[in-house]
């Protein structure tokens, strides 16, 4: 742990001599840069690599055993929330008057509207409903994994640090979810770029950006209150009365999560539905964190689950308690805004009937990736660790998904 913080170098808004010292900010930079250009050879190398796997995998493990003839192409990509999205997409929230009124609903208002409405407007361009949703995620990620390297760089003085970070980023367990039709891409496609932008004390541009992310996934909500503690922390360290001015753009987030809150009560008379449908499809009804993790450990080793779903659990419990370990050491550094946004989404995960989704939430984690970078550059074994373990674990997780096999 000593390790990974000292390589953490702290961004310029923290510190209050470099706040008050620092340059006025510079209008962005769209120019790719050699570093930028090698991070997306490096991000449509690893795309390549997934689509050769989603190929393959489709004759290795068909879905029944002795078919003579493999699915569709994309039928890999066609898996679980996917699926949601492009109903929401193409029906509407409720269509034919169906909603949580309907035996047999399928919850989707649990779904926030930014990547299905995106997706209908890719829809008219790209007429296929998958394809669709993977050019989205396709062009998300390259934005993402460029931020990411850009934000590693600003923290870390090492070189070379962006282009490690975005490699232990990629092949992360759940990397797939990267390129499947699922909002991880997109939301990091806001996310960080927000982050940066805030770095730099360009608020305005920041809280749009994470208006955006607001509307793609509650985790937005997250984020947004992890850049009003930086606004905070850069006017005590010598902001000033022209920072105060730009104080109103942090409640900017907001209005998408009430927009829809109040589209659903509208239809259902429900303000918090999408909340209410998280619950009755996924068990994410309110329990102490402690029941939590007893309900979880109990479905990972308890023996009352198959051993597919056992493994889930155990990935949940795991992916937890390096959630746990990441919020410690951001808080002992002081990170107190990267502390914030990880402790809610932790939170929010770890507070329902059993775990969900936790390993996918890491990918959210920008900080982790930069401090797993850190490590790795200061202790070269570590990177050859990191891979010798996650290639395996991220090669089953990307099976696992892509023939349907996901969660048990």
């Amino acid at each position: 742990m000593s390790t990974l913080s000292s390589g953490l170098r702290p961004p310029p808004v923290v510190r209050p001599a470099a706040a008050a010292a620092a340059p006025e900010p510079r209008p962005a930079r769209f120019r790719l840069s050699p570093a930028d250009r090698d991070v997306l050879w490096l991000y449509l190398l690893t795309r390549l690599s997934l689509w050769i796997t989603a190929h393959f995998a489709r004759w290795v493990f068909p879905a029944q055993s002795g078919v003579r003839e493999t699915a569709p192409v994309l039928a890999p990509f066609q898996r679980w929330d996917a699926n949601h999205y492009v109903h929401i997409a193409r029906d509407g929230y409720f269509p034919a008057g169906a909603g949580p009124w309907t035996s047999g609903w399928d919850n989707r208002e649990a779904f926030f509207p930014g990547y299905p409405f995106l997706l209908r407007a890719v829809h008219t361009v790209v007429p296929d409903w998958t394809a669709a949703g993977l050019l989205i995620s396709l062009v998300a990620g390259a934005v993402a994994v460029l931020a990411l390297a850009r934000i590693a760089r600003a923290y870390l003085p090492e070189e070379g640090a962006g282009h490690r970070t975005v490699v232990l980023f990629l092949l992360s367990p759940c990397a797939v979810f990267l390129a499947a039709g699922y909002t991880e891409a997109l939301f990091l496609a806001f996310a960080l770029p927000a982050w940066l932008a805030a770095m730099k004390h360009r608020w305005a541009l920041a809280a749009l950006l994470t208006t955006l992310g607001t509307a793609v996934r509650v985790s937005g909500l997250f984020l947004a209150a992890a850049i009003g503690l930086l606004f905070l922390l850069s006017v005590r360290a010598g902001g000033g009365s022209r920072t105060w001015r730009s104080a109103g753009w942090t409640l900017l987030p907001a209005l998408p999560p009430a927009a829809y809150s109040w589209y659903l009560h509208a239809r259902t008379g429900d303000w918090m539905a999408w909340k209410h449908a998280q619950e009755r499809g996924w068990y994410r009804t309110f329990h102490t964190p402690w029941e939590a993790w007893a309900n979880t450990w109990t479905g990972a080793f308890g023996g009352t689950q198959s051993t597919g779903y056992a493994f889930m659990f155990q990935a949940e419990l795991a992916a937890m308690l390096v959630g746990l370990a990441l919020v410690a050491l951001l808080a002992r550094r002081r990170r107190w805004p990267e502390a914030v946004y990880v402790a809610l989404s932790l939170w929010a995960l770890g507070t329902s009937y059993w775990y969900t989704s936790v390993p996918r939430a890491t990918l959210l984690w920008w900080p982790l990736w930069i401090g797993l970078a850190a490590l790795s550059l200061r202790r070269p074994w570590f990177r050859t660790v990191y891979l010798c373990v996650a290639a395996p674990v991220t090669t089953l997780v990307a099976l696992t998904f892509l023939t349907g096999r996901w969660a048990g």
